[in-house]
């Protein structure tokens, strides 16, 4: 079962970036996982928008995977850079319907 994690980040100081984006890839890579995206081209379509300037969602075999990235001792210092520069939130998701009624998808 796939797993995404989706990066919800406001920089608000942008030292950390360069850093982080050259290598943090190699981490996720290390845990089976791959970037379907990382984007500062972010557009509110319905609702309030939020300050975010940059989402990144990652697609992972299962969620112990991205579980793994997260908490791996050598992504701790990214993880660190990036909180000190900006308000972030990740959140993981299966690759369910909730509904039921996506014949494509498991049943949630």
């Amino acid at each position: 079962m796939s797993a995404f994690l989706i990066a919800d980040i406001k920089v608000t100081n942008d030292r950390w970036v360069p850093g982080y984006a050259a290598s943090v890839h190699d981490l996720v890579a290390k845990h089976g996982g791959k970037y379907l995206s990382r984007s500062g081209n972010v557009k509110t379509l319905e609702g309030q928008p939020l300050d975010t300037t940059l989402i990144a969602v990652m697609e992972f075999p299962s969620q112990a995977a991205a579980e793994a990235f997260v908490t791996d001792p050598d992504y701790a210092p990214f993880v660190a850079a990036r909180q000190g520069g900006s308000e972030s939130r990740f959140q993981l998701i299966d690759d369910t319907d909730l509904a039921g009624t996506i014949p494509y998808l498991r049943k949630g």
